[in-house]
């Protein structure tokens, strides 16, 4: 198995003078869950490096044994600082392709045509995708191969209105994730605000907040073990 997370190289808060970047639990808790079944890992983001990290995520209320585990394995920070460039990525090398969130990706996964284009592949090549908290966010722009909204009709979740406003971003985003995709569509699916929500429909997996990165992980390991068991 192989898998693809692309992470966000966006690193201001819009004007409020604060940094912003990719959540450590929507990479950590996924990240554990590919390496511990077996998955060979490939980290990619526009600009390649090391991409920014949410300093609020890696405040200790925001800890978990995988974020210490992460932060601890010298493998994977080495990894993460190395993080190939958006535009070199081919999806015919991956069986799949999995979006942390952490606001950063709104500014600029959101409006990559690198990223775009990546995902569209996915698509097309009947693939199984994963996004979860602000990252499905970044479906905004892509497109089914008619031309429609690829979310149009299908069943999504991610970071909500209410979420939003409950840390105090609402007017700082250049877009709210549940609006965006309202708009374009999807079927927006949410529990109370913090719990944990993983939406699968098909090829498409959604998780709500951090909380549901390492279920949204757990739904696409489920996934692509489901379609290497019906194609074998």
């Amino acid at each position: 198995m192989k898998v693809l997370m692309v992470l966000t190289s966006h690193e201001t808060l819009g004007n409020t003078g604060r940094k912003t970047g990719f959540w450590l639990e929507e990479l950590a808790a996924p990240y554990y869950a590919f390496k511990d079944a077996g998955a060979d890992i490939t980290l990619a983001s526009p600009k390649g490096g090391q991409p920014p990290l949410d300093p609020k995520s890696d405040e200790p209320m925001f800890q978990t044994e995988l974020t210490a585990r992460f932060k601890e394995d010298a493998d994977a920070n080495a990894q993460l600082a190395q993080t190939v460039r958006l535009d070199s990525v081919d999806q015919r090398d991956f069986d799949t392709v999995f979006y942390p969130g952490g606001h950063g990706p709104m500014w600029d996964l959101a409006e990559d045509v690198n990223s775009i284009r990546l995902i569209e592949s996915f698509i097309a090549a009947g693939k199984t995708i994963a996004l979860v908290c602000h990252a499905p966010g970044v479906l905004r722009h892509v497109k089914n191969a008619d031309g429609s909204p690829f979310v149009r009709g299908r069943y999504v979740t991610g970071f909500t209105n209410t979420e939003e406003e409950g840390v105090g971003l609402t007017k700082v985003v250049p877009f709210l994730v549940e609006d965006e995709l309202v708009s374009q569509g999807a079927v927006f699916s949410k529990v109370k605000d913090w719990g944990v929500h993983t939406v699968v429909d098909g090829r498409l997996i959604t998780g709500q907040n951090p909380a549901s990165s390492g279920e949204a992980a757990e739904a696409l390991i489920a996934a692509l073990s489901h379609s290497q068991i019906r194609t074998a």
